[in-house]
């Protein structure tokens, strides 16, 4: 639902393993385990942070859980149903109103990585793009690489082309 009314998601938004939530102040020092790991912040838009890092960004930037204009982002945390334990988190951005499109990110505490969470956690980062905002096109950039989503059921591999590679494609 795009607009002047925004989009207010109803959380937690559940997976079939896990809960997506707002960010809290009690996962700082979960949350500064991964991101203070090189390794694992290599292709998120900063450095590996400090506590003290975590924790302002938790309480500013991290703290948006709603869509009200373009350019705003939500970022929730991804909690393992089963154990209770953060997992990582992810965030959607609301790029453009006009063209209707918006941008995932996520990052994964490295003990988790291997079980599918990241395409769990993103599937339902779509759901909420494109049935709750309205949205028509979706991008992540994984490794440099630009992959595009657009709204549909059926997944399909399409050959690289262009500036645009491997992208993405889940038909309906």
């Amino acid at each position: 639902m795009t607009g002047q009314t925004g989009h207010d998601p109803d959380y937690p938004i559940r997976t079939e393993r896990l809960l997506l939530r707002p960010i809290a102040p009690s996962d700082a020092v979960a949350m500064h385990g991964y991101k203070s790991d090189p390794d694992a912040v290599r292709y998120v838009p900063y450095p590996p942070l400090e506590l003290a890092d975590v924790e302002q960004r938790i309480a500013t930037t991290w703290s948006n859980t709603r869509f009200t204009k373009e350019g705003d982002a939500v970022s929730l945390a991804v909690e393992e149903r089963a154990s209770g334990a953060l997992v990582g988190d992810v965030v959607l951005f609301w790029r453009s109103e006009n063209d209707r499109s918006g941008e995932v990110g996520y990052i994964f505490d490295p003990r988790a990585t291997g079980r599918g969470y990241a395409t769990e956690a993103v599937d339902a980062l779509l759901a909420l793009g494109f049935d709750g905002l309205g949205l028509h096109r979706i991008v992540a950039r994984l490794d440099g690489a630009q992959h595009v989503i657009r709204p549909r059921r059926r997944e399909a591999r399409v050959p690289t082309r262009g500036a645009v590679r491997g992208e993405r494609v889940v038909q309906g």
